[in-house]
């Protein structure tokens, strides 16, 4: 099943170095996903002076327990990076899919 996984950074002071700590880890993790064909698509989301502020996965997972387990272990949660994360089940058209 496929979800939009859309995550918000802390907000204090040591936020943004906490992300940039973990970034590296995190996205040796999203690229390991990707080629498992688990991770679709991924962004960061950005504040209007273009700072990073959050996160948006759209990922594929058989269930949600294992979505959870994953999240449990990424370096921006076990990090403190992200504070709130919403998950929702989405589907990608065809269309849309990059191989």
């Amino acid at each position: 099943m496929q979800y939009l996984v859309i995550a918000y950074d802390a907000t204090d002071d040591k936020a943004l170095d906490r992300r940039f700590a973990a970034r590296e880890r995190h996205l040796e993790t999203v690229t390991r996903l990707k080629a498992e064909g688990r991770a679709l698509y991924g962004a960061a989301i950005l504040d209007e002076q273009g700072t990073m502020r959050g996160s948006m996965l759209v990922v594929d997972f058989d269930n949600r327990e294992e979505l959870d387990r994953y999240l449990a272990s990424d370096p921006y949660v076990t990090g403190k990076v992200w504070e709130k994360i919403e998950v929702r089940p989405c589907r990608v058209p065809e269309l849309f899919l990059i191989t």
